[in-house]
């Protein structure tokens, strides 16, 4: 790709990223997206998984009649209905519930949650409802029913962060557009004050490279402010970083289809327990935090998750039950800097230097879509092509989303495959299980570990056709054993490197490194 000519180069593949790089492949711009790391790596592998307008931000609009709190809200509403849509293989409705011990706290919180739902208007997934005291002791059998006087129960949507954003590359990618991973911008070269050259070092083989273009788009979430500097050293820090951690536990500790949300625990945070992956997902606390790769999960956090799951369940639950625990950091916009991270807006900031340089920062999983629309029209705004087209996202069906979900359920199931692999491969993967199978076909049905419905020929399908290039690729963002069981994944990582091994042509020197990388990150924070 050296010195080739792009009309955009996009850095960051997280969400923002993958979502602008769809977007303006479809307009017409021949683009060329580039990500230091492994794609969704970051922020966007390590979300609540939740599609949603965000009841919090609802509550805070209306007790400070705040308009931009309103219209995050409203703006939510709308993008989850259109992701579910346009990947039903990855998004799906989910049900909440949340347990009241206080009789006035019920009326209070039905009537918000019936405004989410007139927010929603046509879009709405269900209808809010007050639920009983018994009904709630039903579906959560370990609640704690001393003082229970019932509860509420409303819909929002649940996804799958990591594959949603392989789903947007792929689909990017099949319009033309270059997605590479492990390549990271050094450098930006100028003419007229503008920027016309990327220098990008591949990670992988050390070597470095110039791509040509007109625009750059900066989407790289919490590192957004030192691609600003790099292009201006001067610039004033926009990005302020939140962590949030998750831990997730065994399916006993909620083993019904619904999720648990607490509106507000004792410093005012919101907490999530829900059903993901045949697990208890737990999530997610609110602490400002800085920019880094590899954030670790802070002990104090593990344990004020546990302590707020003993408040509110009759079982005993301790640091050895946790299968697996992950920190991310959320780009929020700090245009007025504040102590409190709760409070700042996740609504998405664009700015645009003199260079061509867009940087677009905020917003959240849920919103990516209409950040990317925003974003691409800036840079349409700054172009003088004639022959782009409109946006055409809205209603976009995701690579995987491109067969009757019907006649694809028909061709799987005369593969005759044992029903969980055939469950997981329809989730992971839609309709293009089918292409999946063909490599099982040629490498056989093993499974990487006994516990898990995910097969060997899956790390040669994630090789060929979702950029697979570390075993941490595969086993955390691809299939996400190691976001749901680190245990079963250090068990499964010689299977899996023996492969990448195999098909890079890996030196035993390589592959023990490689080994060695993935262990200390498993260890210390993926």
């Amino acid at each position: 790709m050296n010195n080739e000519k792009f009309d955009l180069i996009i850095i960051g593949g997280g969400a923002t990223g993958a979502g602008a790089a769809l977007d303006a492949t479809l307009r017409g711009f021949k683009c060329l997206l580039v990500e230091k790391n492994d794609f969704a790596e970051g922020t966007s592998s390590k979300s609540t998984k939740l599609v949603h307008g965000g009841v919090r931000y609802l509550e805070a609009a209306v007790k400070k009649l705040d308009k931009s709190q309103f219209d995050l809200v409203r703006e939510g509403l709308k993008e989850r209905y259109r992701l579910l849509k346009n990947a039903p293989f990855l998004a799906h409705p989910i049900t909440l519930v949340t347990p009241l011990y206080k009789w006035y706290e019920i009326p209070y919180i039905y009537v918000g949650l019936v405004l989410y739902d007139l927010i929603s208007g046509k879009r709405r997934l269900g209808r809010s409802q007050i639920v009983g005291k018994d009904e709630i002791m039903r579906i959560f059998p370990s609640v704690k029913k001393d003082g229970l006087k019932g509860g509420v129960r409303y819909f929002d949507g649940a996804f799958n962060d990591a594959r949603t954003a392989i789903a947007l590359l792929q689909s990017a990618q099949e319009k033309g557009c270059v997605v590479r991973n492990y390549s990271e911008v050094v450098d930006f070269e100028y003419k007229d004050e503008k920027i016309s050259t990327v220098k990008i070092k591949d990670r992988i083989s050390g070597k470095t490279y110039s791509a040509h273009t007109d625009f750059v788009v900066n989407a790289t979430g919490v590192f957004c402010d030192a691609i600003r500097r790099l292009d201006d050293k001067n610039a004033q820090d926009i990005v302020e970083a939140s962590s949030g951690i998750h831990i997730v536990l065994d399916k006993k500790f909620l083993p019904n289809a619904e999720g648990l949300m607490i509106p507000k625990t004792e410093d005012g945070r919101v907490l999530f327990m829900l059903p993901w992956m045949d697990k208890c997902l737990v999530g997610t606390t609110d602490e400002e935090s800085k920019a880094q790769d590899h954030p670790k999960v802070d002990e104090e956090d593990i344990e004020y998750l546990l302590r707020h799951m003993r408040k509110y369940f009759s079982v005993d639950i301790e640091k050895s039950d946790i299968l697996s625990s992950w920190c991310g950091l959320r780009p929020l916009v700090a245009l007025k800097h504040t102590d409190d991270t709760k409070e700042l807006v996740r609504e998405h900031h664009i700015e645009k230097s003199k260079s061509n340089l867009v940087s677009i920062a905020g917003g959240k999983w849920t919103s990516y879509r209409k950040m990317a629309e925003d974003v691409v029209d800036a840079i349409c705004g700054l172009s003088r092509r004639k022959n782009l087209h409109t946006c055409s996202t809205k209603h976009y069906k995701l690579f995987g989303n491109r067969e009757n979900i019907v006649e694809f359920k028909e061709k799987l199931d005369k593969l005759n495959l044992e029903i969980d692999v055939s469950e997981h491969l329809l989730g992971a993967y839609g309709s293009n299980a089918i292409v999946v199978a063909d490599f099982i076909k040629r490498y056989g049905d093993e499974k990487i570990h006994k516990k898990y419905p995910i097969l060997k020929a899956e790390i040669y399908y994630a090789i060929e056709y979702e950029f697979v290039k570390s075993p941490l690729d595969f086993l955390v963002r691809r299939v996400n054993l190691g976001l749901i069981d680190l245990g079963a994944t250090r068990e499964s990582l010689q299977t899996v490197a023996s492969v990448l091994k195999e098909s890079f042509g890996w030196s035993d020197e390589v592959y023990d490194f490689k080994i060695n990388e993935a262990s200390i990150l498993l260890d210390e924070g993926i």
